[in-house]
């Protein structure tokens, strides 16, 4: 199951429909709740709540807009340019959500001047930082490289 190569079509459909996904629900955002407002969900525990970053994850370096287009749009190159790498389903599915994580978020960054983060969860008196569907994507895709760590690929049966 390792070893198997997830089709480029696929690959390319499946990063389109993340990117739709989270520019879709970004839009939502804002159409429908106001700046720093928050819409309870599951009050307690989940809220959307309309904010803004301009820095890395959980707000790291506020301000940083710029630099974190360039380093976006390098990266993106990067991981399209070594897709022949990304073998196997664990690797192959990282890099479709990595990819579509980084347009989602790049796209704010270069239309908008920020991304809109909106997921907001807390745990008691435990706030967890507001993130998107791109953030998602990428937070799931270094859980897939790194369990691709510990996976061995398939081995071909001897017939």
């Amino acid at each position: 199951m390792n070893d198997r190569r997830i089709p480029a079509g696929l690959s390319w459909a499946l990063i389109l429909v993340l990117f739709l996904a989270d520019q879709l629900t970004k839009l939502l955002v804002l159409r429908f709740i106001p700046f720093e407002e928050s819409l309870p969900v599951f009050p307690g525990f989940f809220c959307l709540t309309h904010v803004y970053n301009t820095g890395a994850a959980f707000s790291m370096f506020h301000g940083n807009n710029a630099p974190f287009i360039v380093l976006s749009l390098g990266v993106l190159a990067g991981l399209i340019l070594l897709r022949p790498r990304f073998g196997g389903w664990l690797l192959g599915t990282g890099w479709i959500l990595l990819i579509s994580g980084i347009l989602g978020n790049v796209t704010d960054r270069i239309l908008r001047g920020h991304v809109i983060d909106f997921l907001d969860f807390q745990f008691g008196s435990y706030h967890w930082p507001a993130f998107n569907v791109a953030d998602s994507c990428i937070c799931v895709a270094a859980g897939l490289f790194l369990l691709s760590g510990f996976t061995t690929p398939d081995k071909p049966s001897a017939s």
